[in-house]
């Protein structure tokens, strides 16, 4: 289904461990600290700073998800698990480890990443290389340059889209084999400023699943 405007969501993704990749949802639960279960635990070096696939790409090749029981699991096991803690070592080095943390400050930005098939189309990539929250399907071209200040409704939840993400090192890695094209994102910066994608704060909290209309509001219309 779609809105009067044409607009559906077409992909929800959540990565429940930073930096390692995410996975696909059909539906998902949207509060102020963005899709329940994002980002809720993370990879820290031996000084205790957390390390993300900027500089250690190799996690970008270990897979996660949430559980029923609500905590992540990396590689079909819990994230506690040795097999867990092995795994990120190998990728991350020999002190890395795994540290649980569901603060606002865990999200590099703000707690959504919001993309539009228009755009990525227009990059002409796999769009996982953004690692976007929801991807909005039904955008012309480059619309959602012109979407910072507005509003995207979907069905109760109401989300700010604040500013186009500046972009980094992590979209010229390939999501399934790790290989880097560095062209990726020099392309970004030549034809699209650096930016893509939009950062976005949750307004009003609920439920949205696949193929949800979606309404694109003005500041003052919520």
């Amino acid at each position: 289904m779609k809105s009067a405007n044409g607009l559906r969501v077409a992909e929800l993704w959540r990565y429940p461990v930073k930096s390692l990749a995410g996975e696909r949802l059909p539906r998902a639960v949207v509060s102020a600290n963005g899709i329940d279960g994002d980002r809720v635990v993370h990879v820290r070096d031996g000084r205790g700073r957390v390390i993300t696939a900027r500089t250690h790409p190799k996690l970008l090749g270990l897979s996660a998800v949430l559980g029923e029981d609500g905590e992540p699991r990396i590689a079909g096991r819990p994230w506690t698990a040795p097999e867990s803690a092995a795994a990120i070592r190998a990728a991350a080095g020999p002190q890395a480890t795994l540290a649980r943390h569901d603060g606002p400050e865990r999200f590099d930005v703000l707690p959504l990443l919001v993309a539009t098939d228009g755009a990525i189309t227009a990059l002409g990539v796999d769009g996982r290389r953004l690692r976007p929250n929801v991807v909005i399907a039904g955008a012309e071209g480059l619309a959602e340059r012109g979407w910072p200040g507005r509003r995207l409704r979907i069905g109760e939840v109401v989300i700010a889209l604040e500013k186009l993400r500046g972009r980094c090192v992590m979209t010229t890695y390939d999501p399934d084999t790790q290989a880097q094209d560095l062209g990726v994102l020099q392309r970004i910066v030549d034809e699209f400023g650096g930016r893509m994608a939009l950062d976005s704060a949750v307004l009003s909290g609920g439920s949205i699943a696949i193929d949800d209309p979606v309404e694109l509001l003005d500041p003052d219309k919520v």
